[in-house]
This record gives structure tokens, C-alpha cells and sequence, in this order.
């Protein structure tokens, strides 16, 4: 069995760009899927006892951006994008681990080979198994929001031939904006 690794595209069609930020200006915060606790379970509204501290909740900031949309696992089961470009999106994920230090799921990955470029690139949907590490803290309106900074993938059959050469892909993805807006306390 062939197992590959890749990051996120980069950026190459500047037109492409310039609409996906479009809809991000002005964007609010949204939550999609259900807030898990680091054990796996459903985070719930209240601690069992005043002296239980919540459990840390982790995001993954579709498209790297912290302003926007942010999911949480059971999400992606229609489509998450991660690169702010729209080169590759996560869809039908499921995710039997989530807790406050990684999360990994399987599901479907489909990767614009941007062939002659982005804009104009066909989508390929192929087998993926992904992991999600690297939480940091960012102060989201005033609050302090959990994040994850490094998305690593692993095709169990293999990418298509056109992801290969010059246009193989490197591993793992990280959100170095993300990172950089780490913080100790939201105060």
C-alpha cells in the first residue's frame, strides 16, 4: 500500500484570492459541529460541580483564519475548507479522536492539481486519514480561543500522477498566522 503526505497549495492565481477574501471581510465568528471535551465526549454547557474546570476546546480555522468560520468535530462532513486559496478541502470526515491535544480523522480529501492553474485546475476527491495538532490560544473578540496549528494528511491509496514531480506536496501544513496570534491569557 502507497502512503503519501502533503501540505496545502499555495496561493497562484491572485484572482482566485482576491474572491475568497471578499466573502471573509466583515465575516463573524460561526461554530460548526458539536464541542467535544478533551476526553472525546460532548463538551457540555455547565461543569458537574462548581469545583470541575471545562475541558479545553480545540478548532480547526477553515482556511487558517480565526475570524471566520471555525469547526469542530463532527464537522466536515460537507465540505471544510482548509486553504484560504480553495485548493483543498476536507468532506464525509469522521473523527474517533478529538481531545485537547491532537484530533485524527479519515474521510475524503479534494485537492485542486491547478493544472494550467487554480482557477482553472480540476478537483480530485481521494482517500485521506488527517491529524490535527499543535493547539495554541488566540484572543478572539476578547476570548480565549483554542486553534489548531499544523494539519498533516496521509493518502492510504496513494495521490493521482499529476501531484507528483514539481507539483508533489510536502507534509505537514502548518498556520503560521495562526501562531503568530498565540497568546498566554486574553486579559
Amino acid at each position: 500500500m502507497i502512503s503519501l503526505t502533503r501540505s496545502l497549495l499555495a496561493v497562484t492565481a491572485p484572482a482566485v484570492l482576491t474572491v475568497l477574501a471578499a466573502g471573509c471581510v466583515g465575516a463573524s465568528t460561526t461554530v460548526v459541529g458539536a464541542a467535544l471535551s478533551s476526553t472525546g465526549a460532548a463538551a457540555s454547557a455547565s461543569p458537574a460541580s462548581p469545583a470541575a474546570a471545562p475541558a479545553r476546546v480545540v478548532y480547526l480555522a477553515e482556511g487558517g483564519s480565526v475570524g471566520g468560520t471555525i469547526l469542530h468535530a463532527p464537522a466536515c462532513t460537507a465540505g471544510c475548507p482548509l486553504s484560504g486559496d480553495g485548493t483543498t478541502a476536507l468532506w464525509d470526515m469522521t473523527w474517533p479522536t478529538w481531545t485537547a491535544a491532537v484530533a485524527r480523522g479519515t474521510g475524503i480529501e479534494k485537492l485542486d492539481d491547478c493544472t494550467p492553474d487554480c482557477a482553472a485546475g480540476t478537483l480530485h476527491s481521494v482517500r485521506v486519514a488527517v491529524t490535527l495538532s499543535g493547539p495554541v490560544m488566540v484572543c478572539v473578540d476578547g476570548t480565549g480561543t483554542w486553534f489548531w496549528t499544523r494539519v498533516s494528511f496521509t493518502w492510504p491509496d496513494g495521490l493521482p500522477a499529476t501531484f507528483s514531480g514539481d507539483n508533489a506536496p510536502l507534509n505537514p501544513f502548518d498556520y503560521p498566522d495562526i501562531t503568530a496570534q498565540s497568546a498566554t491569557s486574553c486579559a
